[in-house]
C-alpha cells in the first residue's frame, strides 16, 4: 500500500479558487489589514495615474499627451488589475490578459515616445541622417556583434515600428482566442499537455514579445545620448522592470504553483495560492514604480535642441565609426 495513502488532503487544495465572499469571511486581522494596505496602494496609483493624465493634458504638446499617458498607466493599470485579481481569484486569468494587453501596447507605445521626444519621424530622419543603427542589441542579437550597421531611412524606421506594433495587435488577437478557447474547455493554464491550447499560444505569444522587444532597445540604444537631458535612460528602466516584474516574475511565481512547490493553504490551492501571491506582490511593486515614473514624466516639455556637430554633446545621437 502506497505510504502516502492514509495522508488526508483538504479538499479546497483540489477544488477552484474560492469566490470573494469566502475570503471575505475568513479573514483574519493579518489579512484585512494586508488587503486593506494593498487595496489603498491600488487606490493611490490609480488616483496619481488620473491626477497626472489632467497634469499631461494641460501643461504636454498635443503630440506627445497619448504616448505618455499610455506609457505612465502601465503601472497603475497593472496595478489595478492586481487588486481586482487579488479579491477576484476567479478572475486572475482575466485580469493577467488584460495588464499583458496593456503593456503590449505600452511596448509600441514607448518607441513612440522615444521618437517624439526627438521631434516626430521627419525630424528623426533629418537629425540622424549621418547616424546607422546597431542591431546587435537584446533581446535578440546581443550575442551576435559581427552584425552590420543599418542605415536610417523611412523603410527601416517603419520596420522598426512594426516589429514593436505586431505584438500590440497579436496579443490582442490571442488572449481574445484564448477566452474563446476558455469557454470551450480547451484552454487551462494549468494544461500543460501537449493537447492544451496553452502550450502552443504562451511560447508563440513569447516570441512575439522577443520580436517586439527588439526594434525598442535598438531605439533606445541609438537616441540614449541625446534625450539624456530629458532623463530618458531611468525611464527605460521603470519600462524594463514593469515588463520583468509583471511577466518574468509572474511567470517563475505560476510555474512553481503549478508544480506544487507553493504549499495549498485553504481556502487557496496550490496554484491559486501562486496567483494570489504574484497579484499582491505586484501591487507594492507597481505602486513604487507609479511613484518614480510620477517624478520622472513631470516636467516641462520643452523642444530639444538642434545637434550640431562636435559641439553640443548632450543632444548628440550615436554616431557609428565611419558614418560621420
Amino acid at each position: 500500500m502506497d505510504s502516502g495513502s492514509n495522508r488526508t488532503i483538504d479538499p479546497s487544495c483540489t477544488e477552484k479558487p474560492p469566490l470573494a465572499i469566502d475570503i471575505i469571511l475568513k479573514l483574519d486581522i493579518f489579512g484585512i489589514v494586508l488587503y486593506s494596505v494593498l487595496t489603498f496602494m491600488a487606490t493611490v496609483s490609480m488616483l496619481l495615474f488620473i491626477e497626472e493624465c489632467i497634469y499631461i493634458y494641460k501643461k504636454v504638446p498635443a503630440n506627445k499627451k497619448s504616448v505618455i499617458i499610455w506609457v505612465n498607466g502601465a503601472a497603475p493599470v497593472i496595478g489595478t488589475m492586481s487588486c481586482l485579481g487579488m479579491w477576484i481569484p476567479r478572475a486572475t486569468m482575466f485580469t493577467d490578459m488584460t495588464s499583458a494587453c496593456y503593456f503590449a501596447i505600452v511596448v509600441f507605445k514607448f518607441l513612440i515616445l522615444m521618437l517624439e521626444e526627438v521631434g516626430g519621424d521627419e525630424i528623426f530622419l533629418k537629425r540622424a541622417g549621418r547616424h546607422k543603427l546597431k542591431i546587435s542589441t537584446g533581446p535578440c542579437c546581443c550575442c551576435c556583434p559581427c552584425l552590420p550597421y543599418v542605415a536610417i531611412t523611412r523603410r527601416s524606421l517603419f520596420l522598426l515600428k512594426l516589429g514593436s506594433f505586431q505584438f500590440a495587435l497579436l496579443k490582442i488577437v490571442f488572449t481574445i482566442l484564448s477566452i474563446v478557447l476558455w469557454t470551450n474547455e480547451t484552454f487551462d493554464l494549468a494544461d500543460l499537455s501537449i493537447k492544451g491550447a496553452a502550450i502552443w499560444i504562451n511560447p508563440f505569444v513569447g516570441i512575439l514579445t522577443i520580436i517586439a522587444l527588439w526594434p525598442v532597445a535598438i531605439m533606445f540604444m541609438h537616441l540614449r545620448i541625446a534625450l539624456r537631458t530629458i532623463k530618458i535612460i531611468p525611464k527605460y528602466a521603470m519600462y524594463q522592470l514593469v515588463l520583468i516584474l509583471s511577466q518574468l516574475q509572474t511567470a517563475i511565481i505560476n510555474i512553481l504553483a503549478l508544480n506544487g512547490t507553493i504549499a495549498c493553504t485553504p481556502p487557496f490551492s496550490s496554484a491559486a495560492r501562486g496567483y494570489m501571491m504574484s497579484q499582491q506582490l505586484l501591487i507594492l511593486e507597481m505602486f513604487i514604480i507609479t511613484l518614480v515614473t510620477r517624478l520622472l514624466y513631470r516636467r516641462q516639455y520643452e523642444p530639444l535642441p538642434e545637434e550640431e556637430r562636435d559641439i553640443n554633446e548632450k543632444t548628440r545621437m550615436v554616431t557609428m565609426p565611419g558614418s560621420a
